[in-house]
């Protein structure tokens, strides 16, 4: 690894015109650095500009303005064959008519690599990816995983410096997708390469990314560790987007944080810097960090249970808000439909937002 990042993204901007002769912008005044041999996820729902951003590292659009630099050289105006990045898009994109092992070959040869140098290097790619003795077949002769892994195995063959994955994994099913994340991640520690990966599902983003950029409307709100930004979300679009979220709300008066009549004394819960407003403030609790205890005087109602597997959800009605506290489904009963119920959560399990 170098000192330096590998990829630069300096005030990014980007727009496009609408059928109504209006303008979208795609991204606004966007800046992130990727640490060289680090797996970063660019994560947010569809139409937050995360695709557009990695389309114009790739050279498929160019930014309005703003910088795209390489390991320090700029790349924003360079063509796309020029550029030392690669691409795994989500439809494979790969030759029906070529077997898979000329498939591998095809970007080398365009690149005029001397052919022993390409029979090598297409054999390390199969390795790579455990393909091995399946480079006579062709893709349709293969499952949706290996079609992946052939795709996968092209791109690392040219050896980039930073592989651009466009969310290549929703076109597979559950099962196939969790071994496929385990392998993005083994490739990318194997080989060192950097990686940029796009997805709109929060669960991929915190199982593979070494940090995520959250998106929303063409900005990017988060950007750390997926701890951190599970366990410290900065607004309530990072909170309800990332995992799940109650989004209460309670009043602020200096230390002092009441929610709905529950007096609390919480300096932790107060420490999210952005997070200023007082009055009425907008406080997040995952449901994993509430239990409830039942007592005839309690201070909420419950009013559904539901059964999914691992755990169980329980909704309970406190004044105007509403929380979801998840309970495993191996441990004690949880309380009934119409029971009383105390919440109980530590201070420091709750987080204020900032406004957006």
């Amino acid at each position: 690894m170098t000192s330096g990042p590998a990829l630069s993204i300096v005030n990014v901007t980007k727009a496009f015109a609408t059928p109504e002769g209006g303008e979208v912008r795609a991204l606004d005044d966007v800046s992130l650095e990727v640490a060289d041999g680090s797996f970063i996820v660019l994560l947010g729902p569809s139409g937050c500009g995360k695709t557009t951003l990695l389309r114009c590292i790739a050279g498929l659009e160019t930014p309005d303005a703003g910088e795209i630099r390489l390991r320090g050289e700029r790349i924003d105006h360079v063509p796309v064959w020029k550029r030392r990045v690669n691409t795994v898009f989500q439809s494979y994109a790969l030759f029906p008519h070529m077997t898979v092992a000329q498939n591998i070959a095809f970007g080398l040869q365009m690149d005029k690599v001397g052919k022993a140098d390409i029979d090598r290097r297409v054999g390390e790619s199969l390795d790579m990816v455990r393909l091995s003795g399946l480079g006579s077949r062709k893709p349709s002769q293969l499952s949706g995983g290996q079609q992946q892994r052939v795709a996968l195995a092209r791109a690392l063959a040219k050896d980039p410096e930073v592989l651009l994955l466009d969310e290549p994994l929703s076109a597979l099913d559950l099962k196939l997708r969790r071994g496929m994340q385990t392998e993005l991640k083994r490739l990318q520690r194997e080989t060192s390469i950097t990686f940029v990966l796009v997805t709109h599902d929060q669960g991929e983003a915190m199982a593979m990314g070494d940090q995520v950029a959250v998106f929303d409307s063409g900005r990017i709100v988060q950007f750390g560790d997926p701890e951190e930004v599970y366990l410290r979300p900065r607004t309530a679009f990072v909170a309800d987007f990332i995992g799940e979220a109650n989004l209460v709300t309670a009043q602020r008066d200096g230390q002092s944080l009441s929610i709905d009549g529950l007096g609390l004394t919480d300096a932790q819960a107060l420490a999210n810097p952005e997070a200023t407003e007082t009055g009425s403030v907008t406080v997040a609790i995952r449901p994993e960090n509430i239990s409830l205890s039942e007592s005839a005087d309690g201070a909420g109602i419950v009013s559904d249970v539901t059964f999914v597997g691992g755990d169980i959800h329980v909704d309970v009605e406190l004044g105007p808000n509403r929380l979801t506290v998840r309970i495993p489904s191996h441990g004690a009963r949880p309380p009934g439909v119409g029971a009383r119920v105390q919440p109980i959560f530590l201070p420091e399990s709750l987080r204020v937002l900032a406004d957006a």
